[in-house]
């Protein structure tokens, strides 16, 4: 509230919580107070059996050298979110590790208080298991200026994207050779060479001819603007914009139907383009 001082609401929140969600990416290590302070606190709570710790794994960052490091993180594997197919899918898996860690709380509520009825208040009397309603969405607008806005900055990232990528591919494989032009704003080829036989190549651009092939193009024969391998069309669910592949996400073990984020869609080509030189030699 106005006038409180935070860092007093901060403590006191922290010695009454029940579950500690850490969001770690790069900011999260880098602030001095949430790697220093905050990130204490919750370990010394949960080394004493008095909160649990969830590690939540946002953004690719080194936190297998960090002191949560033996603490299970929400996804699987420790997975970021932010390299799921979709942000949704990321979420899901860290809001089913949070319910398993309610379920563990509510039993052991119940173990304390045997003839509770439901083990719904903890003994500083705030709820842990209160049933309610996953289903509280409510449609947001989502304007023609949002979608453009999302394209742009969509396409932005892929650029992006792919330069850093070929700069580390050819950094890791000696023999390899790569080319990366930005031909203007609105698209991109590529290509890798190895041992100078060019091994994949592609063109990936912004579709401002309304034809049928999508919002963001991707041919393995470069920019031809009048066909496509794969293309992204932005969309949404009317919670959030994404972008829908026009061959369904299945091709990257996701849902179809399931709107993919910059990141998404950046592997979805990124896979596309760099399959044939990781196979081959499988043929």
């Amino acid at each position: 509230m106005p006038g409180e001082e935070f860092e007093g609401q901060i403590d006191k929140n922290f010695l009454e919580a029940d579950i500690v969600l850490l969001l770690v990416s790069s900011d999260f290590i880098n602030s001095d107070y949430c790697f220093q302070v905050e990130m204490e606190r919750a370990l010394q709570r949960h080394d004493r059996g008095e909160a649990i710790v969830i590690p939540v794994i946002l953004r690719p960052c080194a936190w297998k050298q960090l002191p949560f490091r033996k603490i299970l993180a929400a996804t699987k594997d420790g997975r970021p979110v932010v390299q799921f197919p979709s942000y949704d899918e990321g979420f899901v898996q860290v809001v089913d590790a949070v319910s398993r860690a309610l379920d563990q709380l509510g039993a052991q509520s119940t173990r304390r208080n045997p003839l509770s009825p439901e083990a719904t208040y903890t003994s500083n009397s705030h709820p842990v298991t209160t049933p309610r309603s996953s289903n509280l969405a409510i449609p947001k607008k989502i304007t023609d200026l949002d979608r453009d806005r999302a394209c742009k900055e969509g396409f932005e990232y892929l650029v992006r994207f792919f330069e850093n990528s070929f700069e580390e591919l050819k950094h890791r494989n000696v023999g390899l050779d790569t080319d990366f032009q930005i031909r203007d704003a609105d698209s991109f080829s590529c290509a890798v060479y190895q041992d100078g036989q060019k091994a994949c190549h592609c063109g990936i651009w912004r579709n401002s001819q309304r034809s049928g092939l999508g919002d963001i193009c991707y041919s393995q024969s470069g920019i031809a603007k009048n066909s496509c391998n794969e293309s992204m069309t932005v969309d949404d669910n009317g919670q959030v914009i994404g972008f829908r592949p026009l061959m369904g996400n299945h091709m990257m073990g996701g849902d179809r139907d399931a709107l993919m984020t910059n990141e998404g869609m950046a592997e979805h080509f990124w896979g596309m383009f760099i399959y044939p030189l990781q196979n081959a030699n499988r043929f």
